[in-house]
């Protein structure tokens, strides 16, 4: 026997058994009842009419339902929505439903009358348009981006109802563009340089600074995500891309960098996007986002329909890097198993993890951890809290837990 049919004679072995498992149940139909069955569902299956004609932009099928959630802030045209990553599958986040956060409504931008100035303490100030940068060397990388925000709810123990509402401040894309270091070195930057300001061109001017390491190391200016231009509300026409870092840091519509040897400490970064500590000091520039994970099927929000087989499935990443490891409990957390990673695996970018479960009717609670290529663990909700205290409202990545009770009906509770 071929050598490649033998590493998969168990998964084969196992299919035989569900399929003549299947075979027998059909077996036991009547012919009668099981032709009247087949005319039925051909009857409502087959196209009695022709179908709808090509179109110049692609839609999803009516039966779908998917949708962000939205919630309005106190500040006008503020706001944000969520991804329900519950309905989405693998690892990109479809473009249309990749979670938004501004803090002054979506600005409309005319590609061909923007600009991004590169000044400061460089050789070379330079004023690139948008076709100047599609001119040149580009790349494409699959990254999530997470904003620093999210699951802040679950600092309380009360968290999200479902994924959407507890995680779904987190989106994972194929982004196109430039490297920054592309751009830095046509400017020329100074050797006295050590930071930069990115500032996008919506009406509250967002501003953050970023050190010139994380700008030379894998930072992008991108145009593209998911095979077209970035949608709006996504910073059309040019974002800044930080892999692994906060959100809001990635800032949208850049028009500007300016090269300096400080930090600027803008009013986003002082303001906002620092974590209060127990002591009542705060954290600054803590720009990674740790690793993190979420069940998203069985979740909250969800009901299962009858005792047996069914798949755990939810979805891993790490600002540090790759995703390595996820383990699963059934048990609240006194046991955990490995669940298998869907390949392939990128840094920085969502992991879809699974593991085949029997549910056997009873209460069970369900929960999940990350473990990233730096041997970091997702820590319990208490661990953080032990560290931190309960006075941020940014970077929780506590372990999320689902509770199942006996009627199927699977909600949220304290981990």
């Amino acid at each position: 026997m071929p050598e490649d049919l033998l590493a998969h004679k168990p998964q084969r072995r196992r299919f035989l058994r569900i399929a003549t498992a299947m075979t027998g149940a059909l077996a036991g139909c009547s012919d009668s009842g099981a032709k009247k069955d087949a005319a039925a569902t051909m009857e409502e299956t087959e196209p009695s009419l022709l179908g709808k004609i090509a179109s110049p932009y692609g839609e999803r099928a009516k039966f779908e339902k998917a949708k962000r959630s939205t919630r309005e802030s106190k500040t006008p045209a503020a706001g944000s929505s969520g991804t329900p990553l519950q309905d989405t599958y693998g690892i990109i986040t479809p473009s249309s439903l990749h979670f938004e956060r501004h803090h002054s409504g979506v600005p409309e931008i005319d590609p061909a009358k923007h600009t991004l100035l590169i000044h400061g303490m460089v050789e070379r100030p330079l004023v690139l348009s948008v076709a100047d940068i599609k001119r040149m060397p580009s790349m494409s990388r699959i990254h999530f981006v997470e904003c620093s925000g999210n699951s802040g709810g679950e600092w309380s123990g009360k968290g999200g109802p479902d994924p959407q509402r507890s995680h779904g401040l987190a989106s994972c894309s194929e982004w196109t563009g430039v490297l920054l270091s592309t751009l830095l070195a046509e400017a020329g930057v100074k050797k006295e340089a050590k930071w930069l300001l990115a500032e996008g061109a919506d009406a509250c001017k967002m501003g953050r600074s970023v050190p010139i390491e994380k700008a030379m190391a894998d930072a992008m200016v991108v145009y593209g995500q998911n095979g077209e231009a970035i949608r709006p509300e996504q910073g059309y026409p040019l974002r800044l891309l930080l892999p692994g870092w906060e959100g809001n840091i990635n800032v949208k519509w850049l028009h500007r960098i300016h090269l300096a040897d400080q930090p600027f400490y803008t009013k986003d970064e002082t303001s906002k996007y620092t974590d209060l500590m127990a002591d009542g000091k705060a954290r600054i520039f803590t720009w990674e986002m740790d690793a993190k994970s979420v069940i998203t099927a069985p979740c909250g929000g969800q009901k299962l329909e009858g005792k047996g087989f069914r798949e755990i499935s939810g979805l891993a990443w790490s600002g540090r890097g790759r995703i390595e490891k996820v383990e699963v409990s059934t048990d609240g957390g006194k046991t955990w198993a490995a669940a298998q990673l869907q390949e392939p695996r990128y840094p920085k970018a969502f992991t879809r993890f699974r593991l085949p479960w029997t549910w056997d009717g009873s209460d069970a609670v369900l929960s999940s951890r990350a473990i990233d290529e730096t041997g970091y663990v997702q820590p319990s909700r208490q661990a953080l809290i032990d560290v931190r205290g309960t006075n941020s409202q940014y970077h929780c990545n506590s372990i999320k837990a689902w509770k199942v009770a006996a009627d199927g009906s699977v909600t949220n509770v304290e981990a």
